[in-house]
């Protein structure tokens, strides 16, 4: 917003000098127009009354050939020499004033000229001042961002350090266990070898010693051999007898060995049965794991759709109370500054003006209201979903096939919304293209997205899912149209599907996912997505779209949107979301609209106004006791009249026993 209002400030200052420029341009312009209309104008008299006098010129020169005195025609001659005279001195005088204008026009455009370039020197500088101001606050937030960015890696790298020194120590003690077990095992495979090797051993002990003995008994024989024929061929006997019990014995052994192999080999095949068996049954909790995680997201969807309604019915709550709360603040704010104006006027006597505060021409709540559009928001899961689920194994494939666009997957809206970002470039604004270089992919296409959904009034989830059904539904009537042929011929011969889906166009782009397709070609009730009322577009096994085809499409969908929308009847969802930083500062300011200075005033005034009603009251009441007294000295005026006039009837008194009585029955008279 500063560079925004630096950038404007600059181009303002820029711009001024173009408009004093135009508004002088317009001004000279005017004036031209007049000063030609006048010049026209007054060529066209001097024409006028130069033809008529032309004429008249010419009228008397007829009178001329009918006089016969001399005298008369040389006086007829000067006559005409003179009004020729006077003609020429009238168009002299015209090419004169024509000429000293054209010298004015000259020094005018000379003046434009050097005010223009005036202007341009003004304008450079003040270009060059920007530029400099521009670079210095685009380096200064350059700054701020670097800084920025080295702070959020400084914290990475710490956190990944953590993580890194907690795996490696997580595996060094694994491997110490594996360590041990294996020295364990060592250890008793050990402990049979010796065994083995002592029970050899013995063995080899005995059987060395009872060869040893048969030596010694052959040498014997050997040496008797010629003395006794027949005693050495019994002892061979006897001998070969014995050889053949310890073959026997060795054949034993062997047997005994292979029994031995036989039972390891039966040990082997137990212990891959149960490998197997524990991987299914691994596999089944996987499956049944993942059945839960999606049936959790779609809980958590519902939980978000009913946030969002809760949020606007809170909102229009809020806006209620709000004004109900503003207008009773207001109706006190306004109490008060007439009780203020009042005291002004009337008590102190001062000028009042009532004061223009920001927040008096406020009606409802505060702040802007950033709307969120659900179909942005869902077009981002779909596309970070999308490239998630390249990484996938088959069986995470099968779970993911459930996505937010109902019953279309995933990579085939992926795909879909890639196309119309691609190619409705023209429906972003051109102040948004320049920013869009310098973000990722992912970013760079989401955005594109957001101000195509603007331009095509796309907010809801169902606006989505009518665009990405419209595309799948119309290229598939396309293809079903142009490649079946009549009726009932491709559509009833399923050997035509894959000639239908080898002649897509060289420039096109296959929208459906086959791994999807050969992943559930067994089950129908899954692959819905492609298959609309009509059952010759859903039996067409794939649909592809040209990037030419986009902006066809795109111009049917918004022709249609209308009656689809009204069909749908689905209302657009907007998730508002408003700004409450200044609500304590407005609040604050209703609840000080008078300020403290005249507060103070007021407590001053009131001390004043108290000391003065005491006055009041002691005047009023010594106004009344000196009424009741003039009431008194009236009403004792009347009776001495009264008795004054009696005594100057009566005359029975002396005067001093007169005064003497009246000093005695009314002192207070006589006071």
């Amino acid at each position: 917003q500063r560079l925004a209002k630096l950038l404007f400030d600059g181009t303002q200052m820029v711009t001024n000098i173009q408009v004093a420029a135009d508004l002088r341009e317009t001004q000279r312009r005017a004036e031209e127009a007049e000063l030609k209309l006048r010049r026209v104008e007054k060529l066209e008299n001097e024409a006028k009354s130069s033809a008529c006098k032309f004429e008249e010129i010419a009228s008397r020169w007829a009178l001329a050939k009918e006089m016969r005195i001399p005298q008369e025609l040389w006086q007829l001659l000067n006559q005409q020499q003179q009004q020729c005279a006077l003609l020429l001195e009238e168009k002299n005088k015209l090419i004169g004033d024509l000429q000293q204008e054209l010298k004015n026009k000259d020094e005018q455009y000379v003046q434009a000229i050097k005010k223009q370039s005036d202007d341009i020197h003004l304008l450079l500088e003040r270009m060059e001042e920007q530029i400099r101001m521009m670079l210095k606050a685009y380096r200064h937030k350059l700054l701020q961002i670097e800084k920025a960015f080295e702070l959020e890696r400084r914290e990475l790298l710490d956190n990944n350090r953590k993580k890194w020194e907690e795996a490696i120590q997580a595996h060094n003690a694994q491997e110490l266990e594996y360590l041990h077990a294996r020295m364990r095992k060592v250890e008793e495979f050990e402990k049979q070898l010796n065994q083995l090797r002592v029970e050899d051993e013995e063995e080899y002990n005995s059987m060395k010693i009872h060869l040893e003995n048969d030596v010694q008994n052959l040498e014997r024989q050997l040496q008797q051999m010629k003395a006794v024929y027949q005693l050495n061929q019994e002892k061979l006997e006897y001998n070969l007898q014995v050889l053949k019990k310890q073959d026997e014995e060795n054949t034993i052994i062997r047997s005994q060995q292979k029994r031995k192999l036989n039972r390891l080999h039966s040990l082997l095949n137990n212990l891959r049965t149960k490998l197997a068996n524990q991987e299914k049954q691994f596999r089944e909790e996987n499956q049944s794991l993942a059945a839960d995680c999606e049936r959790i997201v779609g809980q958590c969807k519902e939980v978000q759709r009913r946030m969002r309604h809760f949020a606007v019915s809170d909102a229009e709550k809020f806006t209620e109370v709000w004004l109900m709360n503003e207008e009773e603040a207001k109706g006190l704010m306004r109490k008060a500054l007439d009780a203020d104006r009042i005291i002004h006027t009337q008590q102190l006597g001062l000028p009042w003006e009532e004061p223009h505060y920001w927040f008096l021409n406020n009606v409802g709540p505060l702040g802007h209201y950033e709307a969120k559009r659900m179909a942005t928001k869902l077009a981002a899961e779909v596309l970070a979903e999308g490239g998630r689920e390249g990484g996938k194994e088959n069986t995470a494939k099968v779970e993911d096939r459930v996505t937010p666009l109902r019953n279309i997957s995933k990579k085939t809206a992926k795909r879909i919304l890639e196309l119309v970002s691609d190619e409705s470039g023209f429906l972003i604004e051109s102040k948004l293209l320049r920013p869009l270089h310098a973000l990722g992919r992912h970013e760079r296409t989401l955005m594109k997205l957001d101000s195509i959904f603007a331009a095509l009034e796309i907010d809801t989830e169902d606006d989505l899912y009518q665009l990405v059904d419209f595309f799948l539904k119309y290229k598939a009537q396309e293809a079903a149209l142009s490649q079946v042929g009549p009726p009932g011929t491709a559509a009833q011969c399923p050997a035509c599907w894959p000639s239908l889906q080898s002649q897509g166009s060289p420039g096109g782009e296959d929208v459906t996912d086959p791994a999807e397709d050969r992943e559930d070609g067994g089950s129908g009730a899954q692959r819905d997505e492609l298959k609309s009322p009509q059952s010759l577009l859903g039996s067409l096994p794939s649909v592809y779209i040209h990037v030419d085809d986009v902006l066809k499409i795109l111009k049917a969908f918004v022709r249609d949107f209308d009656k689809l929308r009204e069909k749908g009847g689905s209302a657009k969802e907007v998730l508002q979301v408003r700004d409450s930083s200044e609500d304590g500062e407005y609040w604050e300011a209703l609840a000080h609209v008078i300020p403290e200075p005249t507060l103070k005033l007021w407590d001053a005034l009131t001390v004043a106004l108290e000391e003065y009603y005491e006055v009041l009251t002691r005047r009023a009441s010594l106004l009344a006791e000196a009424a009741v007294l003039q009431q008194q000295n009236s009403e004792l005026c009347l009776l001495l009249e009264e008795y004054v006039s009696s005594r100057v009837n009566s005359k029975l008194l002396s005067p001093p026993t007169q005064w003497m009585d009246l000093n005695l029955s009314c002192p207070g008279e006589a006071q």
